[in-house]
Formats: C-alpha cells, structure tokens, sequence
C-alpha cells in the first residue's frame, strides 16, 4: 500500500457530469493546492483558485479542513476539526483513492452545483516524505 505521509501539491483537479461528460475545470482550470499526512494521523489540506484576476462577478474558490485521517488503500476518512467551512465540522469527509504511479488522485462524493452532479478527482504529486 502507498504511504500517504508526506506533503502533496494540487496537479490538476478534473469534473465531469453524472453521464462522464467533462465539465468546467474546478478551480477555475489554475487551482493550488496543499494536502499533509503526518505519520500520527493528522491531515490538513488547502485547495484555491490560483487565477491572479478573477472573470467579472465571480468569486474564488477556496477551501480548508484539517483533522485526523484514516486510509485503508482506497479509501481516506478525515474526521474534521477545523475548516474553512463551518458545516464540515465533526464531519467525516470521505476521498475514494486511486493510485497512479507516484501520483494519488483523491475522488469526493458527488455534489450538486447548479443543477446537476458534479464529479470531481483531484490529482496530488508528492512533494515532501515528512
């Protein structure tokens, strides 16, 4: 099984409709990002809009939660205890994981935005062992 531990950057975050139809990159197609797994169990992880201007009328996205984290090689559940999002706290948020070469893709539930299921796969290269 592949360690988590270490720290992680944002490769590219994908979208795609409830039929795989691809949809509007997250992150306005620039995110970046940051994920930690300590090897005691703690997570953090920092997702945003990396655009230097933003289109008219839209906001940037931006994301936070940390808490402790377990992954049994396919999956990853983090019990939060600080977010960006106060709904999140005491939540457990659940990544399905695949393995990619040197590369982890963490795969969320679906979510509704406007209108339809959005699925999104965020794809980390690691960056640091600690």
């Amino acid at each position: 099984m592949v360690s988590l531990v270490g720290t992680w950057k944002l490769l590219r975050a994908t979208a795609r409709d409830a039929d795989g139809r691809p949809l509007p990159a997250p992150y306005g197609g620039k995110g970046i990002g940051r994920v930690v797994f300590t090897a005691e169990g703690r997570m953090q992880s920092v997702v945003c809009d990396g655009r230097q201007e933003l289109p008219p009328g839209e906001t940037r996205d931006y994301n936070s939660y940390c808490g402790t984290y377990t992954f049994d090689g396919s999956r990853l559940v983090t019990r939060v205890d600080a977010a960006s999002d106060p709904s999140r706290l005491g939540s457990d948020q659940v990544r399905g994981v695949r393995i990619e070469g040197e590369l982890v893709v963490l795969i969320p539930p679906p979510r509704d935005k406007g209108g339809q299921q959005e699925h999104r796969e965020l794809t980390w290269q690691k960056i640091s062992e600690e």
